[in-house]
């Protein structure tokens, strides 16, 4: 019997166990090496014409920044996914040779000096970037993996296994609790109940938007994969929930002692896993008709592992929020990153070899490691290439690239006017805007397009077509000062 074209489509993103951890560590790679190559064509611009440049039409820097920091993301991820180390290492080859470039021509500034610089940002720059980039990717993903041309084993994976989408998941909760007010140091003056009262406002939102996708997906017909979060379980409930749980969780628990809650949190779900009927009431028991539990078991129990996510982010917030005013302490700090990194990578490959691998459908402790050292990996790499910016930014004697530290007194008069073009910028006026368009975005495409039956050029074509819808409809949005929130 011919399967229809809604089962075609789940069947095409069920049942796979995703790619290696290297693979997706190397891919880490890309996004930073993007913002590097961004910001040294803006400053070789300068160099070759040797004088200050005038801002940027608008649609020629969405132009500029959406060649340079999404094309090669959905390059890499469709056709050029087979050859990504040597992409990653070409790219890596030519900034290094452009950096050479740049420091030859003015070797007046000498590392000790560059550590002694003062640093003035209004944000911490690659914390916006990670989360902006994260959101970027996980619009790539949503729609791409309905195309063949995007690799099975970066999908999610079914039961075990490490998936690009699963990472995903796990980066969108941690980059949510790295910026809540607990990390940022505010809203701690308020009374308990008025901190959770305004979470529970501030959540209703997204339990819209989660019952309006339940709605459209049951009326229209659109496929599921259901043993991703259940029947009727989406991910802006999760988001809502974990949300609202983490919050309670602050009230009591001291945000700069939030690793110990994700610690515990993980720690007790995983021994309730082993110990308990749970692991395989999540895994097996597929009588889903039987009551709501059952029918959302993945996207009910799944939440206490996002939980433990979420508070590890407000952890890693409540550090790289802490004050710092010399280039030395920012150093130190991204340096510390990389050590927590390598520590919780070392904890995975324990937890994994004595325990179970990792699983994004249990959002077990191996999960949540891996979700928060790649997390780490990927924002302490931003913070490292921020701060080559920097060096590059005062070597060159040019201070117009945005979304980037800077070393002088005052502002020159462009900077804004610079800024005010920015897509990084854009999007992170308008995150969960940002994500809520990719997802309408990605139904309509799904509803008019056989995803299935495009050719690979022509799925590539569509994809960037769509990304670039998304985009513009968020600069447009930030140009005209609509700020959205959730």
């Amino acid at each position: 019997m011919a399967m229809s074209q809604k089962e075609l489509k789940e069947a095409f993103v069920s049942n796979l166990n995703g790619t290696s951890s290297q693979e997706v560590i190397v891919g880490s790679f890309l996004t930073p090496l993007c913002i590097l190559n961004r910001s040294l064509i803006l400053i070789l611009h300068h160099r070759a014409t040797g004088k200050l440049p005038r801002p940027f039409s608008r649609i020629s820097h969405l132009l500029l920044d959406f060649s340079v920091l999404v094309l090669p993301l959905v390059l890499s991820c469709t056709v050029l996914s087979d050859h990504l180390l040597q992409v990653v290492l070409s790219i890596t080859f030519v900034l290094l040779c452009a950096l050479r470039h740049i420091y030859r021509r003015n070797r007046q500034t000498s590392f000790n000096t560059f550590c002694n610089r003062t640093v003035l940002f209004k944000q911490v720059p690659f914390v916006t970037i990670f989360r902006v980039m994260v959101n970027v990717q996980t619009a790539i993903s949503i729609l791409a993996v309905d195309f063949r041309v995007f690799p099975r084993r970066y999908a999610k994976t079914e039961t075990y296994g490490t998936g690009v989408m699963d990472f995903g998941v796990g980066a969108f909760i941690f980059a949510n609790g790295l910026v809540c007010p607990e990390a940022r140091g505010k809203n701690v003056y308020d009374s308990k109940m008025k901190r959770v009262g305004k979470q529970l406002l501030s959540v209703w939102p997204l339990f819209f938007l989660g019952v309006a996708r339940l709605v459209f997906v049951k009326l229209r017909g659109y496929q599921e994969h259901v043993t991703e979060y259940g029947v009727h379980w989406n991910f802006f409930f999760t988001l809502a929930i974990v949300r609202v749980v983490t919050k309670m969780l602050l009230v009591v628990v001291p945000a700069r002692h939030s690793w110990i809650s994700a610690l515990v949190i993980s720690s007790v779900y995983q021994f309730a896993l082993e110990t308990t009927g749970l692991k395989a009431f999540v895994l097996h028991n597929n009588d889903r008709e039987k009551d709501f539990l059952h029918a959302n078991k993945e996207g009910v129990f799944s939440i206490i592992g996002y939980v433990g996510i979420y508070m590890a982010g407000v952890q890693v917030g409540c550090y790289v929020m802490q004050p710092r005013s010399h280039v030395r302490d920012w150093l130190k700090a991204v340096f510390t990153l990389l050590m927590g990194t390598l520590a919780l990578f070392a904890a995975l490959c324990t937890c994994q070899t004595l325990v179970e691998p990792v699983s994004r459908r249990l959002a077990n402790l191996p999960f949540c490691l891996w979700s928060i050292a790649l997390s780490l990996l990927f924002i302490s790499c931003i913070g490292f290439v921020d701060l080559i910016v920097l060096f590059s930014k005062i070597t060159a004697d040019y201070h117009f690239v945005p979304s980037s530290w800077n070393s002088y007194s005052g502002t020159p008069k462009n900077e804004d006017k610079t800024d005010a073009s920015c897509l990084i910028q854009a999007i992170n006026k308008n995150q969960m805007l940002f994500f809520l368009v990719a997802n309408i975005f990605t139904i309509l495409t799904n509803c008019f397009v056989d995803t299935l039956g495009c050719s690979s050029l022509f799925s590539v074509f569509l994809l960037l077509l769509y990304m670039f819808g998304n985009c513009f409809v968020i600069h447009v949005f930030y140009l005209l000062g609509i700020t959205v929130r959730f």
